[in-house]
Order: structure tokens, then C-alpha cells, then sequence
């Protein structure tokens, strides 16, 4: 603190995060205690227990920093103009003092929230304020609640002591003389520093997550690095966001009935709607390996099968007449947080909604807690970084083992925000794969490739022979893809692996509805020589929901489906349901129908691109199909504001 002698703004600012953070730390020792019986051995955890406690600070810093930044600028101000006003300096006092009261009160209550619900505290916590005196008597009567009080109180006075002989000496400071450019320098620099603590990481893609503080095997210890403020006001925001409103489609009642009718879900589960067990006929012995790729906006229709005439996808090309090919497969969504979500839990887009928001993670029977139960290891690999869309946070929750981001890869390798090129994801790839066969256990491991968004960088070592940089792009992908395969060959692991690719969403080619046909559609391949000798063509109508179902039905094994998919190679569907923000559409094998935000509707035939409105010439196929799109979503939304999602 000598150095800042004479920039007393900045030393009472310093001051206040120290004294407000050892209490952070505190109240995070308390919960630390009360819920130590969720580790194991705690001597053997005890390096995952200081990480969590060290993330714990990070948190801590960013909340930190958020309050303590109005009272930064206006101690600076009257520092700038050499001023000294004890109104401005106590009001400046009582500010800080009730801000962090408030935020010491949520820590507080946060502990026996956390010890209720496993999860800590946001704005879900006042869906029973409708019932106040309940809720009052509720808490009164129990003691393990208000006993939380205590430190509450303590820790407040012992705040305010500690905080008040902070700004007793900056009262108590002379107000020193400096070149105004000399301070006006300093303090910006300052201010940086608190914006980037506020901001809780130094990676441009993304501010500190929720997912940030997963940094252990430990459910409780990754939540445990949280800051109960950090959840509450992230949750707080999040419930403002359009994307995350709860829709209103249909009669819960009658949508659950009619989807149990469409998925033949008999006798229904009256807990679990979707709830079916799947005994396959006959047992495979040997477990494969599962890889999937969800390739970066890969639209079907740049291959050459589906029309494409300038030679983009070669190896996909060749690739789907070597496999089972699925020609009419549509993704859930327009964003890539979409294409993960729904294709390894199988569940359907609803709107804006975000699944793998950060305030609230739910834990779902998607393909990666399913395999691990069949003793399988699970590992994601992706080319940036995994805070984006709040991946890490989420996949870690659900049962990935391992996740491999931009972190990972040598700093030289990482070119644009969107980290490595695919090609090198892949060659890096190849080691972890042998080293997870070499342990003995079947192995997913998912890969999410970039390359084919923008901000673009195409390899000096690969040369596409189109002029459009999108097209390259393409190209690229596809080249990188064939580099995979071909080091794959060559591994002792291939032999048994199950290689599935799909697109998290397509590109525009040719827009032509309000809601585009070439960004939902994308290839579906299931490609392993040694396994599905025999190639085919499958005409049927399904989406990314079904690949997860579809995949269980290849290995041969028993599992709960829990979700809206179908196994597409025993199953089928009439209608496929696609989102595309505030409008969703549904698709048949000839009719495509759009329901705008406002319930305006049209009927296409889309197979022969027709703009005509069939409405009124086919009323009952309208009605069968919305139908059947809203009483899907109108189910989703139901099992996850019922956490209903996931069977233990």
C-alpha cells in the first residue's frame, strides 16, 4: 500500500475488495462445512478443494467489482479536481455498506437454499413469493434456516467495523497534488484493472460462466467456486431475455397425451411422459466406440447428392455412399448451442431459449450419462473456448469426463477467436483417442468443429480450388474431415468405432420461406466399414433429436429414453418440428408449414419449392401438423419446468 501513497481513491477501493472478499470467503467456508459430507475422502481432495476455493475468489472479485465501481468513479472525480467532501465520502460510505450488506444477506440465506436444492441461489427462489406468510412460517419454524442468521449479523458489524477504519483513514489522508494527465492516466488504468476483474477472464470470446467454476470431478466443489450474487443476478438477466420465456402452445395435459400417442409411449410413466425402457431383441457382445461430429453450419445441400455442382464435399460425398445416409435429417435450431444440445439429449429448439443456460444446469438422460453407465468414458473436444454458450459448464454437469478447448491446444496453434484450425482439432485428437482405448473402456467422444464460421483462417497448406471464401471454407472442412478418417484408419480403434456426422445447422443457399429449408437441413451419416457393411439410403423424415436414440439402436444395448427422439432405424415419425427464433416450422415429407410469432400461418409443398399457400386446400394436414409441433415444444418446456428431464 506504500506505493499508492498520495492515490488514496485507489487504496480505499483496494481496501474495500480485501475486506469484502475475506467475508465472501467466509460465508463460502461455512457452506464448504455444512455440505462436506458430498466428498468422499477429503485428504484425497484436497487439491480439488483449494481449486474451488481459488475459483471461489475469482467469483468473488467479479461481484466485487461490480459494486464497488460507482464508488471508484466518484472518488475519482473528486480526486481528479483535488477535492475533499466528507458528505460525498460518507454517502460513498453507506453506499458500499448497504450494497455488500444486501450481498452478505443473499450469502447467507444461499447456505441452507444450497442444502436444500443442491444448487445455489437465483431468481427461481421467489417462484413461491405468491404465498408469503407460507413461506414466513416455513422459515420461522425451521431452525437449520434462520440459525444462518447469526454469521449474517456477525459478519455485517464486522464489515462495517472494518470497512469504517478504511474510509476513517481516507478522511484522515492528504489530498495530494499531481499533474492532472498524470492522474487522469493512473486512475483509467485502474478502472481497467476493475473492469477486467469484473469481467473474471482474460479470453475475448467470453466473460467468466457459471461453467467456469466446474473445474472438478465434484458436483459440490464446482458449485462451491460460485458466488451466490454471481448466480442470482446472472439468473436475474437471464429471466428477462426473451430467448428464455416459458411458451404457452397448448394444453399440458392434452400435449402430454397426444406426444405419448405419437412416440407409442404405452403404459405411460405418470411421473416421466417420455419415459420408455428400450430392451434391443438381441445383445451386442462387443461395445463400439461412438465419435460424433457436429460439423460447423454444413448445410446438406452444399453436396453434391443434393445438388451442389461446384465439388465442396467430396469426402462427404463419398463418404454417405459408403454408410447409412439419411437424406432428410433438420436440425432443432438456428445457433450451435442448438445443434449440441439437441442432438446429444434429443430434445427439441423452443424459440430464444437457451438449455445450457448458465444460472440454471439441468442434468438430462442424454447420450453421454447413458454410455457411462455402460462403462463408457465420454470426452467433447471443440476448437475454442468452452465457456462460449456456457458448453463446458453444462456438458461437464452432464456426464462428459473430459473436455478439450482452446486451453488445450499450443498458444501458436490458435489463429482467430474461433481457436484452432479443424484440421489441427483432429491431429491433436488422434493421441487422446488411443491413450482413452488403451485404458480398456469403450469410449464418445463428440468433436465440434469451427472452421466453417467466420472469423474464417484457411491453413497455407491447403489449397481449395473455389474463389468464394465461404466455398473454401467449405472445402476445407471437408478436407479436414478426410484427414480425420485417414488417421483413424490407421488406428488399432477403428475397426470398432461408430462414426456419426451431422450439422449443428446449415447456411443459406437460396432463402425462399420465411423460415429457410437449406439452414435446418444437414446430413446425417452413420459410418463404421467393419460394423455397417452395407451401405443405405434412409428417406425418412427425422432431426438431430433422433440421432442420440438412433445411435443406442446401433450398439445394441439397453437404455431409458427419456427424451422426444426416436431410433429413425426402427421408428418413424410423420412430421420433424424446426425453430427459427420467434417462428417455428414443421416439416413432412411433402408439406412444410410455418407458424409466425403472431399464429399466422402457411402450407408449402417444399419438394418442389412451390410458394403457393395450401391452407385451405389441405386443412386437416395444417391442423395435424401444428398440432403436432406445439404439443412437442408444449412437452419440453413442461419436463423442464418440472425437472422432469432426467430419470436417476
Amino acid at each position: 500500500m506504500k506505493l499508492l501513497k498520495g492515490w488514496e481513491n485507489i487504496r480505499l477501493i483496494l481496501k474495500s475488495y480485501g475486506i469484502a472478499i475475506l467475508l465472501f470467503f467466509v460465508f463460502r467456508l461455512i457452506l464448504f462445512f455444512t455440505g462436506i459430507g458430498n466428498i468422499g475422502n477429503v485428504s484425497d481432495s484436497a487439491s480439488d478443494i483449494a481449486r474451488a476455493f481459488i475459483m471461489g475468489v475469482r467469483f468473488d472479485i467479479v461481484i466485487s467489482g461490480y459494486l464497488l465501481v460507482l464508488p471508484y468513479l466518484v472518488l475519482t472525480i473528486m480526486f481528479l479536481i483535488n477535492r475533499r467532501s466528507l458528505i460525498v465520502t460518507r454517502t460513498v460510505f453507506y453506499f458500499v455498506f448497504a450494497v455488500f450488506t444486501v450481498s452478505f444477506l443473499v450469502c447467507a440465506v444461499d447456505i441452507p437454499y444450497f442444502n436444500q436444492f443442491f444448487s445455489r441461489f437465483t431468481i427461481s427462489a421467489f417462484q413461491w413469493f405468491d404465498s408469503p406468510v407460507f413461506v414466513f412460517r416455513m422459515i420461522v419454524e425451521e431452525p437449520a434456516y434462520w440459525i444462518f442468521i447469526l454469521p449474517f449479523v456477525i459478519l455485517t458489524l464486522i464489515f462495517y467495523r472494518l470497512l469504517s477504519r478504511a474510509f476513517a483513514g481516507f478522511e484522515q489522508s492528504q489530498v495530494t497534488e499531481r499533474p492532472l494527465v498524470f492522474k487522469v492516466l493512473i486512475s483509467l488504468v485502474f478502472l481497467g484493472v476493475m473492469f477486467a476483474g469484473a469481467r473474471g477472464r482474460l479470453a475475448k470470446k467470453s466473460p467468466i460462466k457459471v461453467g467456469t467454476a466446474y473445474v472438478t470431478d465434484n458436483a459440490f466443489l464446482n458449485q462451491l467456486g460460485l458466488n451466490p450474487v454471481f448466480t442470482l443476478m446472472q439468473s436475474f438477466f437471464e429471466n428477462l431475455d426473451k430467448r428464455n420465456q416459458a411458451i404457452r402452445l397448448a394444453d399440458e395435459i392434452v400435449a402430454i397425451n397426444k406426444v405419448q400417442q405419437y412416440l407409442g409411449i404405452e403404459p405411460a410413466n405418470p411421473y416421466y411422459p417420455l419415459y420408455r425402457r428400450v430392451v434391443p431383441d438381441t445383445f451386442a457382445d462387443v461395445k463400439p466406440n461412438v465419435v460424433i461430429v457436429i460439423m460447423e453450419s454444413m448445410a446438406a445441400s452444399k453436396m453434391k447428392r443434393n445438388g451442389e455442382t461446384g465439388n465442396l464435399t467430396p469426402f462427404l460425398d463419398s463418404l454417405a455412399m459408403n454408410s447409412y445416409y439419411f437424406d432428410s435429417i433438420y436440425s432443432a435450431g438456428i445457433h450451435t448451442f442448438n445443434g449440441i444440445f439437441s442432438t446429444l439429449f434429443s430434445y427439441p429448439a423452443i424459440f430464444r431459449q437457451q438449455p445450457m443456460r448458465e444460472s440454471r444446469i439441468l442434468k438430462y438422460n442424454g447420450l453421454s450419462n447413458t454410455l457411462k453407465k455402460l462403462g463408457y468414458s465420454t470426452t467433447y473436444i471443440t476448437t475454442h473456448d468452452g465457456q462460449f454458450d456456457n458448453v463446458e459448464g453444462f456438458l461437464s454437469t452432464n456426464d462428459f469426463d473430459q473436455i478439450i478447448t482452446e486451453d488445450d491446444y499450443p498458444s501458436d496453434e490458435v489463429k482467430t477467436t474461433l481457436g484452432v484450425p479443424d484440421d489441427y482439432m483432429f491431429r491433436y485428437s488422434i493421441p487422446v483417442l488411443n491413450s482413452l482405448h488403451r485404458k480398456g473402456k469403450p469410449f464418445l467422444t463428440v468433436f465440434m468443429t469451427a472452421s466453417n464460421h467466420g472469423p474464417y483462417y484457411l491453413p497455407e497448406y491447403y489449397k481449395p480450388h473455389s474463389d468464394e471464401i465461404r466455398n473454401q471454407m467449405i472445402e476445407y472442412s471437408d478436407w479436414s474431415l478426410r484427414q480425420f478418417i485417414r488417421l483413424a484408419e490407421q488406428q488399432d480403434w477403428f475397426s470398432n468405432t461408430l462414426f456419426v456426422f451431422v450439422a449443428d445447422h446449415g447456411i443459406h443457399k437460396k432463402r425462399s420461406y420465411d423460415i429457410s429449408l437449406e439452414y435446418h437441413h444437414t446430413p446425417l451419416i452413420f459410418y463404421a466399414p467393419h460394423l455397417l457393411p452395407e451401405s443405405r439410403i434412409y428417406n425418412c423424415i427425422g432431426g438431430q433429436i433422433d440421432v442420440f436414440p438412433t445411435i443406442m439402436g446401433i450398439l445394441k444395448q439397453p437404455w431409458i429414453n427419456n427424451t422426444s427422439g426416436i431410433d429413425l432405424l426402427k421408428e418413424k415419425r410423420p412430421f420433424i418440428m424446426v425453430n427459427s427464433i420467434d417462428n417455428f416450422g414443421v416439416i413432412g415429407k411433402e408439406f412444410f408449414l410455418i407458424v409466425k410469432h403472431d399464429g399466422s400461418s402457411k402450407l408449402f409443398r417444399y419438394r418442389n419449392r412451390s410458394m403457393k399457400d395450401y391452407s385451405r386446400e389441405f386443412p386437416e394436414i395444417k391442423r395435424l401438423m401444428d398440432e403436432y409441433a406445439r404439443c412437442n415444444l408444449q412437452v419440453f418446456q413442461y419436463i423442464n419446468d418440472n425437472r422432469r428431464q432426467f430419470v436417476k
